[in-house]
């Protein structure tokens, strides 16, 4: 894939003696939503702490907008934004002051403009005056999103943008990063949730015990099984299905 916004090559970090990652390749294109999809300990986060800068890696190359990540690293913050697993609200103040706040730190000019437009896009309108300690957990979550595009970042990650939402409010998210999507925002999002990768992700990445196994379209991983069967109904294979059925195949090598 050539010029690929995110590039990820041989990617080693070890925590002491346990290797967590074991040279991680992919890439990520222009508008992309890549998702790495795999259970709790798989190293996804990890992943995410050094493309954001937060953590060094042992081993590899890793580019975002064409920086080094090693070498670059505040030319690759000013690209990107970061939305880790849990919202990163001031509960004591209202939505609106939430966004003017971090409109002001990244310097963004018409603070008060910026934050009025984002409540509108994210249909935070009538919570504004609201303290954020009052919203449900969507609407925390659609905030937190929506500060996250203050400065419009090239890159957005998304770790785990789900977890602890009820369905509701997990729908309400999908909905919210659909329409990122559509914007031509490229999108690295992690997921432990087989259904939230395969409604949101152009492309998804199973990753499982630190590696990368197969990387493809929804359509591309539902091609390595036999044809369906046809029965009274024909039934294509699940996300669920081709996730467990790759982990077991790569357990009993």
């Amino acid at each position: 894939m050539s010029n690929a916004v995110i590039s990820v090559k041989g990617l080693k970090k070890s925590f002491k003696e346990k290797e967590v990652l074991k040279a991680v390749d992919f890439e990520v294109k222009q508008g992309e939503v890549f998702a790495l999809l795999g259970s709790n300990g798989a190293g996804k986060t990890t992943i995410v702490n050094i493309l954001s800068t937060q953590l060094k890696s042992d081993e590899g190359q890793v580019s975002i907008c064409q920086f080094d990540v090693r070498g670059q690293p505040e030319h690759v913050r000013r690209s990107i934004s970061l939305t880790g697993q849990f919202a990163t609200l001031d509960d004591m103040l209202t939505g609106r002051e939430n966004l003017i706040l971090i409109a002001k730190l990244r310097r963004v000019s018409n603070p008060s403009e910026v934050a009025d437009n984002l409540l509108a896009r994210f249909s935070l309108r009538e919570a504004a005056n609201l303290r954020a300690d009052k919203y449900s957990g969507g609407m925390k979550r659609r905030l937190d999103i929506a500060m996250s595009l203050i400065g419009k970042p090239a890159v957005i990650f998304l770790d785990e943008p789900t977890t602890g939402l009820d369905p509701e409010a997990r729908l309400e998210v999908w909905d919210t990063i659909k329409e990122l999507a559509g914007s031509g925002t490229t999108i690295l999002l992690t997921t432990q949730y087989l259904e939230e990768a395969e409604q949101l992700a152009d492309r998804i990445a199973i990753l499982h015990s630190g590696k990368i196994i197969t990387t493809g379209t929804l359509t591309e991983l539902k091609e390595m099984f036999p044809p369906a069967k046809v029965e009274y109904i024909e039934k294509q294979p699940s996300l669920e299905e081709i996730f467990l059925t790759i982990i077991g195949k790569k357990e009993g090598i």
